[in-house]
């Protein structure tokens, strides 16, 4: 997709808020190329900071950012500029994140990896009107593993405590923690 097929409107002006420093300045360089202004940001703070200041008209913000929770850039946005469409990623997909994502004023909600064009349909959809499927989906087993993995950093890397929350035999969990993520 070329920055002549987008209709960005008059404000190209697009933040991005991810503390993944390599994926911030690959979607970056992306979505330039699509024709957006891109700023930057990093954390919590710097994004709240850029939101306040210069209120984007677009915005893809990471949830789960090393100084805190990427909604609190959601609602400074919000706050700021009621029109601007937001898009929160995250690499843990869950239903309740969603919602509330969206109840504080996110546009769409997408789970990583998602590549520029899985963005730029979040961004540009209008209306009831879906964005077509992502092209390359995780799998099943790379959306379970995911999980597992969520509810393990949750319980403090408590093997047990994570084995009774998912209601699993410990040395179930524990060969599955050995292994590497599935693609």
């Amino acid at each position: 997709m070329t920055s002549d097929e987008l209709d960005l409107g008059e404000d190209k002006s697009l933040l991005l808020v991810d503390d993944d420093e390599a994926f911030l300045r690959r979607l970056g360089k992306a979505m330039e190329k699509r024709g957006f202004e891109v700023e930057l940001a990093g954390s919590v703070a710097a994004g709240k900071a850029i939101s306040t200041a210069r209120p984007p008209a677009y915005a893809v913000v990471d949830l789960r950012l090393e100084d805190g929770n990427g909604l609190d850039v959601v609602e400074t946005i919000r706050d700021k500029r009621p029109d601007s469409r937001i898009v929160v990623l995250t690499g843990y997909g869950a239903i309740a994140t969603a919602v509330a994502a969206v109840k504080i004023g996110a546009t769409d909600y997408l789970s990583k990896p998602a590549d520029a064009n899985d963005v730029i349909n979040a961004l540009l959809s209008r209306g009831d009107e879906l964005p077509p499927p992502p092209e390359n989906p995780m799998s099943a087993d790379r959306v379970r593993w995911e999980h597992i993995q969520r509810v393990y950093e949750l319980c403090d890397r408590n093997v047990s405590e994570t084995a009774r929350r998912l209601n699993m035999h410990r040395r179930t969990l524990q060969r599955i923690l050995a292994k590497r993520s599935p693609k």
